[in-house]
């Protein structure tokens, strides 16, 4: 079989040296990839480096090899059209159709998805240029991944940081499985919840889950390659943050819900993946509890957490927002599934059946996701990001 055609484009900034990270695991898992540099990118990674590692030729110009039209043939062939990183000059070319090098002409005669990684410093990002161009292409179709928060040129640190290259490769990875170049969740906020709340006991201890937030994680990364806003709320994981994510870290459940109504506030849809704590210690001890020879422990009174998802559902922050909840069941899956659908008053809800060495830390799960509308769709054990796809699939019909 042919091997899927990529077009990796480079532009002129300091984090062009990540690409190489990202042309190599594109080749090493089978993909045929042609490296389109900008004439500044250069400056920062030859254009022997990107030859070498592709194994295909480099050019920046539209003039060389004439005889095989590449400003027209490049993009045509292509499944999929990556440029890591996009600057603001870049970005701003693309949305306006400018074609004044290879990458820019590839850029209008692809007819696959696109997919950009911008990387610059904060206040090139915030800038309302920037943002119009990236609404611009948003809307277009491409998908423009949020870039991450960290360490800048120089001393400055701030959002604009590139991604990291393994979460920009998920993404690609995602969008070319989906083989569609109109991505269905494009100019949709999505809110997704992941991980597992913790509620502190004394300074050391705490009552938590097993939760890993992987299947989180998995339905943020899936939503990002479909074109999505996405805001993960992570509560305990210690996952790397997917890229084209914003990230906001929480610990309890009651910071969780302060999260979730905050960014749900604008949000198309509410994904509810995260193991929220049921009940809370009453009281919190401000000393480790010691231990006292001959002595029984006090007993430890619990309270109830606030029902997020039963909030969410029934104060629904705006008309036609999707609330999709999860179930982990240990016994009666189904039967109990249907009856905390009916309680909480979502549209959907993932049920699966969880206990050691099941669904939770696990790369796999196996879920039947039931319907407000008394639908059932089973999904067989398979990758979380198969279930995500699902998931995501029921979301879009219900958004219309």
């Amino acid at each position: 079989m042919d091997k899927p055609k990529v077009v990796l484009g480079v532009s002129g900034g300091i984090a062009a040296y990540k690409a190489c990270e990202l042309l190599r695991r594109l080749t090493e898992s089978g993909h045929d990839v042609r490296v389109v540099p900008t004439a500044s990118a250069l400056h920062f990674v030859g254009a022997a480096t990107w030859s070498a590692l592709s194994g295909n030729p480099v050019s920046t110009e539209v003039w060389d090899d004439v005889h095989e039209v590449p400003h027209v043939r490049i993009g045509q062939h292509a499944d999929l059209v990556v440029v890591a990183p996009a600057t603001a000059d870049t970005l701003a070319k693309a949305a306006h159709g400018l074609a004044d090098d290879l990458l820019t002409n590839t850029l209008l005669t692809a007819r696959c998805p696109v997919v950009f990684a911008p990387a610059m410093h904060t206040e090139m990002w915030e800038h309302p240029a920037t943002q119009e161009n990236v609404a611009t292409l948003r809307r277009r179709g491409a998908v423009v991944i949020e870039p991450a928060v960290g360490r800048l040129t120089g001393v400055d640190t701030g959002k604009g940081r590139l991604p990291e290259p393994a979460e920009i490769f998920e993404v690609c990875r995602r969008v070319l499985a989906r083989g569609v170049a109109e991505p269905d969740l494009k100019g949709r906020h999505v809110v997704v919840s992941a991980g597992g709340t913790r509620e502190p006991l004394d300074p050391v201890r705490f009552l938590g889950n097993r939760s890993s937030g992987k299947q989180g994680y998995a339905l943020a990364r899936t939503a990002a390659a479909r074109g999505a806003r996405v805001t993960l709320i992570a509560a305990n994981t210690g996952l790397p943050d997917p890229a084209g994510v914003d990230v906001l870290q929480v610990g309890t459940a009651v910071q969780l819900r302060e999260a979730v109504l905050k960014a749900a506030a604008d949000a198309d849809a509410v994904v509810m993946a995260a193991a929220v704590a049921d009940f809370r210690p009453a009281t919190y001890a401000a000393g480790k509890i010691k231990k006292k020879d001959d002595q029984e422990p006090e007993p430890i009174v619990l309270v109830r957490n606030p029902d997020i998802l039963a909030e969410i559902s029934t104060d629904r922050a705006r008309p036609g927002q999707v609330i999709v909840g999860f179930a982990a069941e240990t016994d009666d899956v189904l039967a109990n599934g249907r009856k905390k659908l009916a309680r909480k008053g979502c549209d959907l809800l993932v049920v699966n059946e969880v206990g050691e060495r099941k669904t939770f830390g696990s790369e796999e799960n196996e879920a039947v996701v039931l319907g407000a509308d008394g639908s059932e769709t089973p999904v067989p054990h398979g990758p979380k990001e198969a279930l995500a796809e699902i998931v995501w699939d029921l979301v879009t019909r219900r958004l219309g």
